[in-house]
């Protein structure tokens, strides 16, 4: 007997693994077994694709089949195989083309029947069949589109098994039948899209930090009383923030598509996640005991991460965001396999200033008492604070007729400044392995010509020798004063960024 062969990904968080899937028969006694690390939900396919088989006229060999998934060490779970299996399965007895099936890569689950059902994770997995250079892909009609994004796929969406046969050289008519529908596309506007800088009223020096921000990819702290505005800035930040290129706008799609979202185009806007601040640790950074997801730091990858509240949040699960801040990736291990995310986001925390939202509040009437207040503050713990590049207090506006008189910074202005900022690090930073400010590392600011004059850091090194900040916050602040400088279109950060820099980052001017 002869075997039959096709390939099929395993994907592990957004990494694909191509995998030949085997299918030989026996003259022994009737039997179907898959083997090669399959999961709970792979090892079931045994039925669907009996079934499915069955119920499109193209019944498997009644002897011992047996079903190799190769590399056997390799992971496997969910049940995109199940297309593949079924096709490699059928190809033994030669009603299929050998060299057709063995050239294309089968992703889909199956109905019983015989229906190709839609499956998370196909962006993701076209994209690494490609990168293996298999380029014909078979995939359910429902993912069809958002298996086209990937530039160099010969897709095929198909609607049921027997086209699937069809194409391959089976002798048999596939019956008309309905596609199976996938989720519902988010094409739908976001809300960020209509939001305006122009609209916040007053909180000046709030604006110009947020463009600091969003020029350099820094981490942002906005702390202040009820209807300050720290939302409403917050939401205006990807309004500013360059559009994604094809290669990160490609990541954020597949993370999407991960997450079980139908992806019919690419998205050049930088994503926008806001966790409600009760969200637990595995809700923040992804997971699951059999097929692992990303979670909302994966998923606001390339754009802003918004935790509203944050001084109500678990310290838990805040904390959780100090390696991603750190490494720029998420790492997720369980029992057997691991799962690696891209976790390169701009982090936003709010925070009130005590429980009721009143203390230092001009007029209010604060009810905490002072060890309540402390112990408030302190619920952001020192590592994470030292990893927020800016610090911003936000006041109430006193006076609406001196808000409204001042001058405001639409969103189309504040994107020029930060295209323009981000082009002048893009330059600088040429030949190196960064293209903004906030990845640059430590030591490569405070060495060589780079660094600013001695002059213009002395308020920066009497900061540390004070013990106002850390190495890490002296980085950071260092990295707050380049963006400064770029915003202003100088060659290197004089006293005065530096001194800015340093009061955005601890409110002080040493």
């Amino acid at each position: 007997m002869s075997v039959a062969r096709t390939w099929a990904v395993a994907l592990s968080g957004l990494r694909g693994d191509l995998v030949e899937v085997e299918a030989d028969v026996t003259s022994h006694q009737p039997d179907f077994k898959i083997i090669g690390l399959a999961d709970k939900a792979l090892g079931e396919a045994v039925r669907r694709v009996s079934n499915a088989c069955e119920n499109s006229g193209l019944a498997l060999p009644y002897r011992r089949l047996t079903v190799n998934l190769s590399p056997a060490g390799l992971p496997k779970q969910g049940a995109s195989f199940d297309v593949g299996i079924a096709v490699a399965a059928l190809a033994t007895d030669a009603r299929l083309d050998p060299a057709s099936v063995g050239g294309t890569v089968h992703i889909g689950e199956l109905g019983l029947d015989g229906r190709l059902r839609p499956v998370p994770g196909i962006l993701p997995a076209v994209r690494a069949a490609v990168a293996h250079g298999h380029t014909r892909v078979v995939v359910p009609w429902a993912n069809r589109d958002e298996a086209a994004l990937v530039a160099g796929a010969d897709v095929r969406g198909a609607v049921s098994l027997a086209q699937v046969a069809a194409w391959h050289g089976a002798d048999l008519e596939a019956p008309d039948v309905p596609p199976v529908a996938g989720p519902a596309a988010a094409v739908a506007p976001r809300a960020e899209e209509s939001l305006d800088l122009a609209e916040i009223v007053g909180q000046r020096e709030a604006v110009d930090a947020l463009v600091v921000a969003a020029a350099g990819g820094h981490h942002m702290l906005m702390s202040g009383p009820p209807g300050a505005g720290k939302t409403m800035l917050a939401r205006r930040l990807p309004g500013i923030l360059p559009p994604l290129d094809d290669e990160a706008a490609l990541e954020v799609a597949s993370l999407r598509s991960l997450a079980g979202e139908r992806v019919v185009r690419l998205d050049r806007r930088p994503p926008f996640e806001a966790p409600h601040h009760s969200a637990s640790t595995a809700a923040l950074v992804g997971g699951g005991s059999k097929a692992v997801r990303p979670g909302a730091i994966a998923r606001a990858s390339r754009g802003v991460l918004f935790v509203d509240e944050a001084t109500e949040a678990a310290s838990s699960t805040l904390d959780a965001l100090r390696q991603p801040l750190e490494q720029g990736r998420i790492d997720i291990h369980r029992a057997g396999f691991s799962a690696r995310f891209p976790a390169r986001f701009q982090l936003v925390l709010a925070m009130n200033p005590c429980p009721c939202g009143e203390y230092g509040v001009r007029g209010g009437a604060c009810t905490c008492s002072a060890h309540v207040v402390r112990r408030y503050a302190q619920r952001l713990s020192g590592p994470l604070l030292d990893r927020i590049d800016i610090d911003v207090r936000l006041e109430r506006i006193a006076s609406i007729a001196a808000a409204e008189t001042g001058e405001r910074t639409t969103s189309a202005e504040a994107r020029v400044a930060v295209l323009a900022a981000r082009e002048r690090a893009r330059s600088r930073l040429e030949g190196t392995p960064w293209r903004i400010n906030a990845e640059v590392t430590g030591t490569w600011l405070r060495q060589g010509a780079q660094a600013p004059d001695p002059a213009a850091r002395r308020s920066l090194d009497a900061a540390l020798q004070r013990g106002l900040l850390t190495l890490r916050g002296y980085d950071r602040v260092l990295r707050v004063a380049w963006t400064i400088a770029d915003l202003a279109g100088r060659e290197r950060p004089d006293a005065v960024d530096v001194g800015r820099a340093l009061f955005l980052k601890k409110g002080v001017s040493a």
